[in-house]
């Protein structure tokens, strides 16, 4: 995945799993053991990356063409 598009949606370099999606492609970042413990539950620690309205917008935008 290139760069600018990885910094845009937040994910950082690796390996991805891409999977069909209607007449689009999802693609997922592969799950590592990068995982936390936080209040007794394991999560995946935030990547830093503040998700704003006009990235959800845009996100949800691409996903109606």
């Amino acid at each position: 995945m290139p760069k600018a598009l990885r910094d845009r949606v937040g994910m950082a370099a690796g390996e991805v799993e891409l999977t069909a999606d209607g007449s689009g492609i999802r693609i997922e970042p592969v799950a590592t053991d990068g995982l936390e413990e936080v209040n007794g539950r394991l999560v995946i620690p935030a990547s830093g990356e503040v998700i704003t309205d006009e990235m959800v917008r845009s996100l949800r935008d691409a996903d109606q063409r």
